[in-house]
């Protein structure tokens, strides 16, 4: 199995986000997505910005891929998303349909991002159809959805490479409104990028008090660490070829067992709170 580290989903200041990924640059990760794919309002990196940052991982011998936006709302959003798509030199990870016929245009091999939410073999079938090489599996889906997809494709018919995230806050939701400026009492239109303060994004808990969810500007993630480093030798058996862990602050040493453990084909010791959407269950369980 191979290593991928998700586009970065919270809101950095410009200066520690060329600090990360040059950081990554020496990092055991085989396949890095690069680019906003929350808010087209998060203007620190402009798309110059992001492609040097390409260069520079791709140079150091990273496979390169570029994320869409998994909530395109307006004609300047569409605009930007050809421009993004038409990058010579790397792939696209497609987060939204737009993107995807955008890929198809221009006869560009994408990644099916998570947020598409492909269910079923049909699906994966019609996307193949129009150059699509990998799937990334939406977040709340099972090991036993994975092998009935895999148990449906025709063996005469190579299949996508299948990518799952092993790690990170899981992405629940995305809205037209923005939840990071109703929580400071603005309106979206007059947020002030204020999920700026917010760089693992912002805890909301029950009314009992208990951690539930975080708000990171127009998306929901679970508060829990989505962590299925003990599940890796099953994730192996059950044909997955990539596992995706999502960038945060501290995830270095992650990143180092996870390699390790892939390497040695054994598993880890858990560290994140919760693994229940692999396991058919609710997702914040712990199997």
């Amino acid at each position: 199995m191979r290593i991928s580290l998700a586009p970065l989903q919270y809101f950095w200041k410009k200066e520690d986000v060329l600090a990360f990924y040059d950081d990554v640059r020496s990092w055991p990760i085989d396949i890095v997505y690069l680019g906003e794919t929350v808010c087209s309002k998060r203007r620190e990196l402009r798309r110059p910005d992001w492609l040097a940052i390409a260069d520079s991982l791709q140079s150091s011998g990273k496979e390169v891929v570029l994320s869409s936006l998994a909530l395109i709302e307006a004609e300047s959003e569409l605009s930007s998303l050809k421009k993004w798509v038409d990058q010579p030199g790397f792939m696209v990870e497609a987060n939204d349909m737009a993107a995807v016929q955008l890929c198809r245009q221009l006869g560009k091999p994408f990644v099916a991002g998570p947020s598409l939410g492909l269910y079923n073999h049909e699906a994966l079938a019609y996307l193949q159809d129009l150059d699509m090489v990998r799937w990334v599996m939406a977040i709340d889906q099972s090991k036993n959805t994975l092998t009935s997809i895999l148990d449906h494709w025709p063996q005469n018919q190579p299949r996508p490479e299948v990518e799952v995230t092993a790690w990170g806050r899981p992405p629940l939701a995305w809205s037209a409104r923005c939840f990071s400026a109703r929580a400071q009492q603005r309106s979206k239109d007059d947020c002030e990028l204020c999920c700026l303060q917010d760089p693992d994004g912002l805890p909301l808990k029950t009314r009992e008090g208990a951690a539930f969810l975080r708000i990171n500007g127009i998306q929901v993630q679970g508060d829990a660490i989505q962590d299925l480093g003990p599940e890796l030798p099953e994730l192996a058996k059950r044909g997955v070829d990539i596992v995706r862990l999502y960038p945060q602050q501290g995830i270095k040493e992650t990143v180092h067992a996870f390699a390790t453990a892939i390497k040695e084909k054994h598993h880890l010791p858990r560290q994140g709170a919760c693994n229940g959407f692999w396991h058919g269950q609710a997702g914040l369980n712990l199997v």
